[in-house]
């Protein structure tokens, strides 16, 4: 990562934009301006994005539609900028995985004030108690910096929340996780979510890990106590 976060501010509005980028180099942050859908994709694609600040209302595509995509293939955080301000908005942004909401018009210091807090907490590590990462069993590699994980040479298109789960089950193999354990791992508001919502993530990421290879299970159930990866996967 750069010395100062790069965050990726996706508006099509250039006096609104302006104002963003201001308020963000002001406050030791490296913006970085597209207006458009496909442009923003490109750049995570090309370049490590700390966060992104994105409007819902972009002239190619929804910003809803464009988060969905950004969580597919990395996980990044995002901030919603929006002029929707009802409920059933900010719901539908919050369920895709996005980690704020913010209507407009807005105040430039709260904005920067809530990037900070985003990448707060998604810069603390996973690992629980603060231990120390273990060494990864054979075929797995994570790259913390850039928030991607390998399986069998595969680069895992892993969801935001995909990504915290895997990732505190990766630094600590042999470890049984209580599904509570994962939630505060994963999620920003573990008491919003279920125990059955672990056992749909972990479901789904079981799916990507036998796209790689099919007969391989890493993650082990343990039943009545939670999920553990396996130390010899």
């Amino acid at each position: 990562m750069p010395s100062k976060p790069r965050i990726l501010v996706v508006e099509d509005e250039p006096a609104i934009a302006d104002t963003i980028i201001y308020a963000l180099r002001t406050e030791g942050f490296e913006p970085v301006w597209k207006s458009s859908g496909r442009e923003a994709l490109a750049v995570v694609a090309a370049q490590d994005i700390a966060l992104v600040v994105l409007d819902v209302g972009l002239p190619d595509q929804s910003g809803f539609d464009v988060c969905r995509e950004l969580q597919r293939r990395r996980a990044v955080p995002v901030i919603f900028l929006t002029a929707r301000g009802g409920e059933t908005d900010r719901v539908v942004g919050l369920e895709l995985g996005a980690d704020d909401y913010l209507a407009k018009p807005f105040s430039p210091r709260e904005l920067t004030a809530r990037v900070r807090a985003v990448l707060r907490r998604t810069a603390a590590t996973l690992q629980p108690n603060g231990t120390n990462a273990a060494k990864l069993p054979a075929g797995w590699e994570h790259d913390e910096a850039r928030c991607r994980i390998r399986f069998r040479n595969h680069a895992l298109e892993l969801t935001r929340n995909e990504y915290r789960l895997l990732g505190a089950l990766l630094a600590s193999p042999g470890r049984v996780f209580s599904r509570e354990q994962l939630l505060a791992a994963a999620w920003d508001d573990p008491g919003a979510s279920l125990d059955r919502t672990v056992d749909a993530h972990v479901k789904s990421v079981r799916a990507k890990l036998r796209t790689v290879a099919p007969t391989a299970d890493p993650i082990e159930t343990h039943r009545g106590l939670g999920y553990s990866l396996r130390e010899d996967a």
